[in-house]
C-alpha cells in the first residue's frame, strides 16, 4: 500500500501516553477484556460528527457499549439485497450475535448531515443529488419526514426539529428488520431515542406515550 503514510507525530506521542498512564494502570481489565470478549449491554447508532462522544456523555467504560456511527445517524431500512450494508451489518452482529439488550438512536444539535438534507428538499444542493454521493443516497431515508418541520419558519429550529426526526427515521426503520422486532415483541431488546445538544449539554429522550422529546 504505497500511498499509506506513518501515523502522524502528535498521535504517536498520545498513544505512548495512553500506554504508559490509562493501560498501565489498568492493564487486568484490559487483558480481561481481551481474554473474555465483549459482552455490551447496549448499542449506540450516532453520528459521525466528532462533536459527538457517546461514552463520554455516558461516562461509558471500554466494553461498555457497542457503537456504530455513520452520518446522521440515520438506520436504512431492512434491504436483504445482497449488496454492502454496513449499518446493517452492525446491527445484525449486535442484536443476534452479542444480545444486546438496548439498542439507542442518539442524534445532535448542528448536525451537518441533517442540514444536508434540509438543503437537497429546498432544492439548494445540486451536488448531494448527484447520484455519486454517498451522502445524498443516505439522506433520502430521511427526505420523507421533511413535511413534519417544511413550515417552520427559523431555519435553526427547523433544524433542530428536524435532527429529531432523523432519530424517528432511524427508530422506525428499526422495527422492519424481522429480528428486532421479534425481539422487542419478546421483551428481550428495548429501542431508545435520544437526541443531544451538543452546546447546552442536553439530552432528551423520545416517549412514545407523548409523542415527543422529553428532557433527560
Amino acid at each position: 500500500m504505497e500511498h499509506a503514510k506513518p501515523l502522524p507525530g502528535y498521535l504517536v506521542t498520545r498513544y505512548h501516553g495512553w500506554k504508559a498512564t490509562s493501560y498501565a494502570e489498568n492493564s487486568a481489565w484490559y487483558q480481561r477484556l481481551a481474554s473474555e470478549g465483549q459482552r455490551p449491554r447496549a448499542m449506540v447508532i450516532s453520528c459521525c460528527d466528532s462533536r459527538v462522544h457517546v461514552t463520554s456523555i455516558f461516562g461509558a467504560d471500554q466494553g461498555e457499549f457497542f457503537i456504530h456511527r455513520n452520518i446522521a445517524n440515520l438506520v436504512p431500512p431492512y434491504m436483504p439485497d445482497g449488496d454492502h450494508h454496513g449499518t446493517s451489518a452492525a446491527i445484525e452482529y449486535a442484536v443476534t450475535a452479542l444480545k444486546v439488550t438496548h439498542l439507542i438512536v442518539l442524534g445532535h444539535s448542528q448536525c451537518g448531515g441533517v442540514q444536508g438534507c434540509i438543503d437537497m428538499c429546498k432544492g439548494n444542493a445540486p451536488q448531494l443529488e448527484q447520484k455519486d454521493s454517498f451522502v445524498g443516497r443516505l439522506m433520502e431515508f430521511l427526505k420523507p419526514r421533511f413535511p413534519e418541520v417544511e413550515d417552520i419558519e427559523d431555519p435553526v429550529e427547523q433544524a433542530r426539529r428536524f435532527e429529531r426526526q432523523a432519530v424517528l427515521a432511524s427508530l422506525e426503520n428499526l422495527m422492519t428488520f424481522p429480528f428486532i422486532e421479534t425481539a422487542v415483541n419478546d421483551g428481550t431488546l428495548s429501542l431508545h431515542g435520544l437526541w443531544t445538544d451538543i452546546g447546552a449539554g442536553g439530552l432528551e429522550c423520545y416517549e412514545p406515550e407523548k409523542g415527543k422529546f422529553i428532557p433527560v
